[in-house]
């Protein structure tokens, strides 16, 4: 037997244990249940059954018959949603739909970004890991929004510089909790490994510089509407930095919102969205500015907040 021990997925919070299990580890329903009632499935230690819920911010151990492959690949899978804002011969810039990852990892098989270009026929940059060509920066699997994709050698060489160096323009709406004061400021605190749950980040002495910029859109009675300007892109920044502002993204439960809210609102995600993504092209050298809506979800949460307080 072979322990698998991983945090829950953003995407799969809130599944049955059995169909978690067979989108995590390709396993048939059948045989996540049957591990499950042999007591071989734990979160936080304790065993579950086939029908339990996975709770956000909970660590999942399995253990299997046999070792899965540490290798991940590429599933040639359509995404519906998921739509082109912008293309060219170099560079494609998708409007990516929540619970859709950027790339294949481990302990992630449901749908991802590289799967569904190569589905529609997309020739993308072949530099990077393999199941990560052509990637040149991410977005969570519970955030929806622009993500640009190099297709050519060349613009994946000059992407990701051009991240490194801080000159791409990345801007996100979030809906956070509460009202920021001052209503426009920048959160500068460095970012890493929470202290105490692996799978989650935080504010502290040891971590990264991460900087973020926000401003004031509207202010609800509960909730302000902000514009977000990353300088640095660390996972989970924006999340972290309001929530380390007790001002938590409405539905982000792993990050302190209200659980009350969220289900006010409908919401089973963070309240984010990516919606302005501006580049000089790395090839033409011409500026690139790519904007998106809010999807559904979001402007359904965002007008039952502005209506019912």
């Amino acid at each position: 037997m072979a322990l698998r021990s991983l945090p829950v997925p953003d995407g799969l919070a809130g599944e049955r244990v059995d169909v978690a299990l067979a989108r995590m580890l390709g396993f048939s329903r059948t045989q996540a249940a049957d591990l499950a009632a042999s007591g071989a499935v734990r979160v936080d230690g304790a065993p579950v059954g086939k029908s339990d819920r996975l709770l956000p911010e909970a660590w999942l151990e399995v253990e299997v018959p046999d070792a899965p492959s540490a290798d991940v690949e590429v599933v040639a899978e359509p995404v519906e949603g998921m739509t082109i804002a912008y293309e060219d011969d170099d560079v494609v810039v998708v409007d990516k739909p929540v619970g859709v990852a950027a790339h294949p990892s481990p302990g992630w098989t449901g749908p991802t970004v590289v799967g569904a270009l190569a589905a529609a026929g997309y020739r993308i940059s072949t530099s990077g890991a393999a199941e990560r060509q052509g990637i040149v920066h991410r977005l969570d699997v519970g955030t929806s929004g622009l993500m640009a994709v190099a297709k050519s050698e060349a613009a994946y060489t000059g992407l990701k510089r051009a991240f490194k160096e801080r000159t791409v323009d990345k801007v996100y709406h979030a809906l956070a909790q509460g009202h920021p004061e001052p209503t426009t400021g920048t959160i500068d605190a460095p970012i890493g490994r929470h202290p105490r749950h692996d799978h989650r980040f935080a504010v502290t002495a040891e971590g990264k510089p991460s900087v973020t910029h926000y401003e004031v859109l509207e202010m609800l009675p509960a909730a302000s509407l902000l514009e977000v300007h990353l300088e640095t892109g660390r996972t989970h920044q924006i999340r972290v930095h309001l929530s380390a502002l007790r001002h938590p993204l409405v539905g982000d439960l792993t990050y302190g919102a209200d659980p009350v809210l969220a289900s006010r609102t409908g919401l089973g995600r963070q309240w984010l969205h990516a919606m302005r993504l501006g580049f000089t092209h790395p090839v033409t050298g011409r500026e690139v500015v790519v904007s998106s809506e809010y999807p559904q979800d979001l402007s359904a949460a965002l007008e039952i907040l502005r209506d019912a307080y």
